[in-house]
C-alpha cells in the first residue's frame, strides 16, 4: 500500500485517533503502520478499502476528497471502533489542508517544495521568502513554563537566543513599554512619537482638562500564548526523539498542536507545525525526496515562530499570525513576458508547475498549478492550460511567449489570481536577449544576491561561461565563471523522473561556452546557485526550461566530452562543525549529542578562527543533551526537552545568520 493510494486525513482525526488508543496499542502503533503498509488498496468512488486480512476490510470515506471524522474510517474488525487499525490507517495517509486553503486565490501552504506564498521554494529547494525566524519563562498567570519565553525581545526580523538558554525576569508573553516622550509602535505597526504635556514645544495642560489614556498596544490573546506553547513543546518533542524516535504517537501530538493553532487563529505556525509532520515522515519512510537540511529549517521555522510570538506586536505579530486566505489586491492590467517554467514536487506530496513572466518594468509574476500528486504531475503540468482567464496558452507555452490580462490580482509575493474577474489572452514573447526581459541580467549580480538576500525573490538572471564538472555536497556541480566569481550551479531536484541531472551532465560536456542562465540562490559560504533554465547550448534564441525539457548528445555542439574542472580553494569558516550538530539533533535526537565524545574538539577548532559565539553554542547544545540530573535516590530525572530545544534553536538561528552573512561575503554582495 502507497500513503498515496490514501485520501488525505484532518490533523484533528488523526490526533484523536491516536489519542484514543490505550498505552499497550500505542506502542503497537508503528509496528500496525508498517504492516498495514503491506495489505492491498482498492478505490471505489469516495472509499477507499484496506484489506487488513482475508476476512477484515477498513474503508476510508472520503466524500469531499478528504477524511474530515474520525467516524469516516471504518473497520470491521472485533475490536472495533477501539482498535489500532483505524489509528494505523490515518497515521499513514497523508495530511489533509483545510477547506479555506484550496480557494482559487489562496496561497497552498504545503510546508516544503511550493512556489508559491509560503515559507518553502519550488523544486525542494530551501526556503529563501524571508520566512526564517528563530528561555525558561513565566506563564501569564504567573506558573513557571520552560517552553518559550526568549531571553529578551526579538526584533521583527531574525530574534536572537541565549547561548545559555536563560529567561529574564517578568511574566511570559510580557512586552517592553515604550516610555513617554519616545517613539512608540501601534497594535497596526506604525509608529507615533509621544510628546509629554508641558514639555518645550508641547500642548500645556489646563486644569479640568481631561487626561487621554495612551494607546495601548496589541497583545497576544491567552488562547494564543496557549496554543504557541503547544506547538513549541509538542516540536521539542519531535527534536528531542529525532526522526528516528519520532513515531505516529509523536506526531499525533503535533498535530493536535498544530490544529489547536489555527483554531486559536495561528494558521502560519498550524502549517509549519503540519510541514515537520511531513518531513518527518519522509525521513521515517526513506522517501527519495527527504533532505535533512529541509526538515532542519521546517523545525528551526516553528521552533522559532512559537518562540517570538509572546513578545510581538503590531506588525511582527500580524506575520507570525498569518492568514488563512492569501490577500491579493487589484493591479489593473498586466502585459507580462514568459520567462521560464520548473517542475513542482514536494515531500508534503505535491506536484505541478510554475511559470515566471515579467512586466516591462522587471517586476516578476507566477502562474502556478500546484496540487496533490506525484512525479507525473509535476512533469505533466506543464501542459496543462494556465488557470487565468479565457487563454488556452499552457504553462510550456507561456513560458516563451506573452499574456495580457486585465483586472488582475495579485497576492504579495506576485502570485497571479485567478478569479472570475480575471481576463487574459495571448500576446507575443520576448527573447531573453530583448528588451524588457534583458534588463533582468543587466542588474549586478551582487545587487541581485543581496536582494535575495534581505528578503526578495531568489532569482538570479547570470551571464556565465561554462567550465566542467566538479564534486559538490550533493552530487556533480557545473561550475562556472560568472563575473569573475567560480559559481557552482546545481541540480534544482535529484527526482529520476525530472531531466535536472541529466541536462546538467551534459551542459558539463560544452566547456567554454557562453550562456544566460536562470538559477536560485543557495546560501552558502561559496558561490552557489540551484539550475532552473538555460539557453540553448548550440542553438542561440532557444531556451530550455532544464526540469521540463530533456537535452539530446545531438543538441550539443561538435566534439563536445565531459570536462573535469578543478574548484578553486577557498578558505572555508569551519562553520560546519556547528551545523552538524544541528542537522545531527534533527536525526538522532538530544541523545547523539549526549556522548561525551560528541565533537569534544570542535569548541576548540571554532574559537581559533574567531567564532567564539558558535563554541559557546555548541558548548551549550551538548551541555543541554547530556544534562540529566537525579534524584535523591540517583534516579534519572526525565530530561528537561525545552532547555535542548533552546539551544538547538539558538545555534541554527546563529548558523542560518552567518551562513547569510559568508554568502553575501562569497558573491560581493553587501549585508
Amino acid at each position: 500500500m502507497s500513503p498515496d493510494l490514501l485520501p488525505p486525513v484532518a490533523p484533528d482525526v488523526t490526533a484523536g485517533l491516536v489519542e484514543a488508543l490505550s498505552p499497550r496499542l500505542r506502542k503497537r502503533l508503528d509496528a500496525g503502520i508498517a504492516k498495514l503498509a503491506t495489505r492491498p488498496v482498492t478505490r471505489e468512488g469516495d472509499t477507499v478499502r484496506i484489506a487488513v486480512d482475508d476476512d477484515t476490510d477498513l474503508e476510508l470515506h472520503a466524500p469531499g476528497g478528504s477524511v474530515t471524522s474520525a467516524d469516516a474510517i471504518r473497520c470491521g474488525c472485533l475490536l472495533a471502533p477501539d482498535c489500532l487499525h483505524r489509528a494505523a490507517a490515518a497515521s499513514a495517509a497523508p495530511i489533509a489542508e483545510d477547506a479555506e486553503d484550496t480557494d482559487t486565490d489562496t496561497d497552498t501552504r504545503t510546508g516544503t517544495g511550493t512556489p508559491d506564498d509560503t515559507a518553502a521554494a519550488p523544486s525542494g529547494s530551501a526556503p529563501a521568502d524571508g520566512s526564517g525566524t528563530t528561555a525558561d519563562g513565566s506563564a501569564p498567570d504567573g506558573t513557571a513554563h520552560d517552553g518559550i519565553a526568549p531571553t529578551g525581545p526579538p526584533s521583527a526580523g531574525n530574534p536572537t537566543v541565549g547561548a545559555s538558554g536563560n529567561s529574564p525576569d517578568g511574566a511570559f508573553g510580557s512586552a517592553p513599554a515604550a516610555p513617554d516622550g519616545d517613539t512608540s509602535v501601534t497594535a497596526h505597526g506604525r509608529t507615533r512619537t509621544r510628546t509629554p504635556l508641558d514639555a518645550p514645544g508641547g500642548p500645556s495642560r489646563r486644569q479640568g482638562d481631561a487626561v487621554a489614556a495612551p494607546p495601548v498596544p496589541e497583545t497576544v490573546p491567552p488562547a494564543q500564548l496557549d496554543a504557541a506553547r503547544a506547538v513549541f513543546d509538542a516540536a521539542a518533542a519531535v527534536l528531542e526523539a529525532g526522526t528516528d524516535g519520532s513515531g505516529a504517537v509523536v506526531q499525533a501530538a503535533l498535530l493536535r498542536a498544530a490544529h489547536t493553532a489555527r483554531l486559536a487563529g495561528l494558521p502560519r505556525i498550524a502549517a509549519s507545525a503540519v510541514s515537520v509532520v511531513n518531513g518527518t515522515r519522509a525521513a521515517r519512510t526513506a522517501d527519495p525526496a527527504h533532505r535533512l537540511a529541509a526538515l532542519a529549517e521546517a523545525l528551526r521555522t516553528v521552533l522559532g515562530m512559537a518562540h517570538r510570538l509572546p513578545f510581538a506586536t503590531g506588525a511582527d505579530l500580524a506575520e507570525l499570525r498569518g492568514t488563512v486566505r492569501m490577500p491579493y489586491t487589484p493591479d489593473g492590467s498586466l502585459r507580462l513576458y514568459g520567462l521560464f517554467s520548473e517542475p513542482v514536487l514536494t515531500t508534503t506530496g505535491y506536484a505541478g508547475a510554475v511559470t515566471w513572466t515579467t512586466d516591462a518594468e522587471g517586476r516578476l509574476y507566477t502562474v502556478s498549478d500546484v496540487a496533490p500528486g506525484g512525479p507525473g504531475r509535476a512533469t505533466g503540468a506543464a501542459d496543462r492550460t494556465v488557470r487565468i482567464g479565457d487563454t488556452a496558452l499552457t504553462h510550456r507555452e507561456l513560458s516563451r511567449a506573452g499574456l495580457a490580462v486585465s483586472g488582475a490580482t495579485v497576492s504579495p509575493t506576485g502570485r497571479l489570481g485567478a478569479g472570475a474577474g480575471v481576463r487574459a489572452v495571448r500576446a507575443s514573447g520576448a527573447e531573453w536577449t530583448a528588451e524588457p526581459l534583458d534588463r533582468l541580467w543587466t542588474v549586478p549580480v551582487a545587487e541581485q544576491v543581496a536582494r535575495a538576500l534581505g528578503g526578495g525573490h531568489d532569482l538570479l538572471f547570470l551571464d556565465v561561461t561554462l567550465g566542467g564538472a566538479v564534486r559538490g555536497s550533493t552530487g556533480d556541480d557545473l561550475l562556472a565563471e560568472c563575473d569573475g566569481l567560480a559559481v557552482r550551479l546545481a541540480t534544482a531536484h535529484d527526482d529520476p523522473a525530472l531531466p535536472y541531472r541529466d541536462n546538467l551532465r551534459l551542459l558539463s560536456a560544452v566547456g567554454g561556452t557562453r550562456l544566460r542562465v536562470v538559477a536560485r540562490l543557495v546560501p552558502g559560504p561559496l558561490p552557489r546557485a540551484l539550475l532552473l533554465a538555460a539557453g540553448h547550448p548550440s542553438s542561440p534564441g532557444t531556451r530550455l526550461d532544464l526540469g521540463l525539457d530533456r537535452l539530446q548528445h545531438a543538441d550539443l555542439p561538435a566534439a563536445a566530452a565531459p570536462v573535469a574542472a578543478e574548484a578553486p580553494q577557498a578558505d572555508e569558516a569551519p562553520l560546519h562543525l556547528l551545523r552538524r550538530r544541528v542537522h545531527q539533533a534533527v536525526s538522532g535526537g538530544r541523545r547523539v549529542l549526549a556522548f561525551p565524545d560528541s565533537g569534544a574538539g570542535d569548541g576548540g577548532r571554532l574559537r581559533s578562527v574567531g567564532l567564539a559565539t558558535a563554541a559557546d553554542l555548541l558548548d551549550e547544545l551538548r551541555s543541554a543533551a547530556a544534562d540529566r540530573s537525579r534524584d535523591a535516590f540517583g534516579r534519572l530525572l526525565p530530561a528537561d526537552p525545552g532547555r535542548f530545544a533552546r539551544a538547538w534553536l539558538a545555534s541554527a538561528v546563529y548558523t542560518d545568520e552567518v551562513e547569510r552573512a559568508l554568502c553575501a561575503a562569497a558573491w560581493g554582495a553587501p549585508h
